[in-house]
């Protein structure tokens, strides 16, 4: 039987710089709606990325214009097979109208089945929030990072994906 190693610890009880993501390649796609969250988002999978040895070649960022758009971006970005996981980020505020609804489940289940179609890990990093201030709290680059957290899972998955 071959042993799987645990995931990495994240946030702040990260390990040093190491270099998990060195041979990796990673999409992320990103919903320009609520663009101040989502650039933080952003900034936060970035940083994680960069701290796990990822090449700057090896990472594409592309953005789309809403949740709504992610799984058709996902899922095109990983039958290509360029890439070992992709990432979808976004942020979707509860308001007086059913569009979270509307939006937010189906955003999600169509990246999970991007990633059931595809074999390509699809990581989850939509905000699904029910105020602004969640939103922030989530996506702050100091703090709880959301961002960076989907990009430790796309490197774990794509690692674990590797030694299966």
């Amino acid at each position: 039987m071959t042993r799987l190693d645990p995931p990495k610890p994240t946030g702040s009880d990260a390990a040093p710089p190491d270099e998990s993501a060195r041979e990796l390649r990673i999409a992320i796609v990103a919903a320009r709606f609520n663009d101040v969250i989502v650039s933080d988002l952003l900034q936060g999978a970035m940083a994680s990325w960069e701290h796990a040895g990822g090449r700057t070649g090896d990472l594409t960022v592309l953005r789309v214009p809403g949740a709504f758009e992610l799984p058709v971006a996902a899922k095109r970005l990983a039958e290509t097979r360029r890439y070992d996981a992709i990432i979808a980020l976004g942020c979707v505020i509860r308001g007086d109208t059913a569009h979270f609804e509307y939006v937010a489940g189906p955003a999600a289940q169509g990246l999970m089945q991007a990633s059931l179609d595809t074999g390509v890990p699809v990581i989850l990093g939509l905000l699904t929030v029910e105020n602004e201030a969640q939103a922030r709290e989530r996506a702050d680059v100091t703090r709880l990072n959301k961002g960076g957290e989907a990009m430790d899972a796309a490197i774990d998955m794509a690692q674990l994906l590797r030694k299966i």
